[in-house]
């Protein structure tokens, strides 16, 4: 199965899905209208809202409030990524400029507090109370997610733990709550940790492939430039297991390019990475996390789209952009 199959499985929930962001994202004001449009038009892999619509029909969910929850899922990753280019100073996402690059950093904050307030709008019309509750706990957890990178940032003492925390919280949180909400909108409490469980060891096996592509992918197919982590001063988890694996000579050489020199010693530090192992340590741990999230769905009864579910964390580690 690929992920096109997965698509097209649920082909009719897909286009019900993007006709609904396009209505909702909607405004009087006409800047918001062209940002808002120009990054949920911006290519993207659609992997959360998917995960809402699939974690739904394996919970045997038969009403639209699904949709709602899809574009809602949509919003708030989207709200963070105009913030996170900001914050980064991004010039680049999935090939284009970003919007702040367009249109400043003022407008592309601004239309990301929108968008936020908006899928909080959304998110009330399903009128259940746990609804709230998880989505309202996930964005909470995405902004503290967003702080720790930042004090993580060009901070070459950041070890594997304190990595792992913020990848669990800035990425993996998002998809908990996506795979979850088949379990809340069903009312079966009994299925929402393990589907919560998927939703995080697969955003998590994401982000490691992340990580994983920011010095090994092809810069068109990437979307961005290769080398943007290194850039930005963010130690990832192959930058941790490479210092912890070289020699000291070595070590030096990455703890300037995150302190200080940054893109400057891309390769050098891109040959470190190789030679130490660190890139298939980390693809390691992504098969890892994407095992767990396969076995996390064992409660969930037989379907088709179980079936993709699982599909999904396997195309997650096996992906080149």
């Amino acid at each position: 199965m690929t992920l096109n199959d997965i698509r097209q499985l649920i082909a009719n929930d897909i286009a019900a899905t993007d006709q609904l962001i396009l209505e909702r994202l909607h405004s009087d004001v006409v800047l918001i209208n062209q940002i808002g449009h120009y990054i949920i038009n911006n290519g993207g892999k659609r992997l959360r809202p998917l995960m809402v619509l699939l974690s739904a029909k394996a919970c045997h969910y038969s009403g639209k409030d699904h949709l709602i929850m899809a574009a809602v899922i949509e919003f708030i990753h989207t709200s963070t990524l105009l913030h996170d280019d900001v914050v980064d100073e991004s010039d680049t996402r999935r090939g284009k400029k970003t919007a702040n690059e367009v249109w400043g950093n003022a407008a592309s904050v601004l239309v990301g507090d929108f968008l936020y307030s908006r899928s909080f709008e959304m998110m009330v019309e399903p009128g259940l109370m746990r609804v709230m509750q998880v989505m309202s706990e996930a964005t909470n957890i995405i902004a503290e997610g967003e702080v720790l990178q930042l004090l993580n940032c060009r901070d070459a003492n950041t070890d594997e733990h304190r990595y792992m925390e913020v990848i669990h919280r800035k990425t993996a949180k998002l998809f908990e709550a996506a795979a979850q909400m088949g379990a809340v909108l069903t009312k079966q409490p009994e299925l929402e940790q393990p589907l919560a469980d998927y939703g995080r060891h697969l955003g998590a096996a994401f982000q490691l492939i992340d990580d994983v592509l920011d010095y090994t992918a092809n810069e068109a197919e990437l979307g961005k430039g290769v080398g943007d982590d290194l850039a930005e001063g963010k130690p990832t988890l192959p930058l941790i297991y490479a210092m912890q694996h070289s020699s000291p000579a070595q070590k030096q050489i990455i703890v300037s390019a995150i302190e200080v020199e940054g893109i400057a010693l891309l390769n050098e530090v891109t040959q470190i990475i190789e030679q130490t192992g660190a890139i298939e340590f980390t693809r390691q741990r992504a098969q890892q996390e994407a095992i767990l999230a396969k076995q996390s769905l064992q409660s969930l009864d037989d379907s088709e789209y179980k079936a993709a579910l699982i599909t999904l964390a396997d195309l997650a580690v096996n992906r080149t952009h």
